[in-house]
């Protein structure tokens, strides 16, 4: 998925396809590339979240502009959108879980990132991640707190997935969210507060890193 979304983009950012143009359909892009629908299907979603893309049903993908967008769009939020609220719900929600948990609260968070560390499926390990961070809300003590990572819940597992693919985040995310637990289980306030900026600081960084402008294709053969 990432060398088809790699050389599509950069088709897209130099020329080779314009605004207003279609791309090739699914069934031709899988036999250019040697790959499946799927894996083309994936690679036009990225392309929309990027904002370089519109697909319709029944008339295929249009290039609508040429440059990524500075943000890129999960569902109905932007990266920027899900971030802010991230950073005035989850970074608070830390501090409070860390002061208000219990025993139950840590074997949950403690199983899912066992099961994270573990599992060989990406979707499973984006619905695993999801769960953490409703855990984490959980575990404040504070449903308010819960009801707002549900409601972007969706958003936030394509994001996840997103950043997966493109930015090598799930190892990395593994061992920031082991720190999380750590600093939760220590009743740290402190640590924990800045174990979830750091967080997502490194998550805002993977998403500006992706929406860098791609090389040109005439680069890669």
């Amino acid at each position: 998925m990432e060398a088809v979304l790699a050389h599509l983009r950069a088709a897209i950012e130099h020329g080779q396809y314009g605004v207003g143009d279609r791309l090739p359909a699914e069934a031709s892009l899988a036999r250019e590339f040697g790959v499946s629908r799927p894996v083309v299907r994936e690679a036009l979603r990225a392309l929309q979240a990027l904002g370089l893309t519109e697909s319709h049903t029944g008339r295929g993908t249009f290039v609508v502009a040429t440059a990524p967008a500075e943000h890129p769009t999960f569902g109905s939020y932007s990266a920027r959108d899900l971030l802010e609220v991230r950073r005035h719900v989850e970074i608070p929600v830390a501090g409070y879980a860390a002061l208000r948990h219990g025993p139950e609260d840590l074997a949950t968070l403690d199983r899912l990132l066992t099961r994270m560390t573990s599992e060989a499926d990406d979707h499973a390990w984006v619905a695993l991640d999801t769960r953490f961070h409703i855990a984490v809300a959980a575990a404040s003590r504070n449903p308010v707190f819960g009801k707002v990572i549900e409601e972007i819940r969706d958003a936030l597992a394509t994001q996840s997935a997103f950043l997966n693919r493109l930015g090598d985040r799930r190892r990395r995310s593994d061992v920031e969210h082991r720190g999380l637990l750590s600093a939760i289980a220590d009743r740290d306030r402190e640590a924990a507060v800045g174990a979830m900026t750091d967080h997502l600081d490194r998550v805002e960084q993977a998403l500006e890193e992706i929406v860098r402008p791609a090389r040109d294709p005439s680069s890669r053969r």
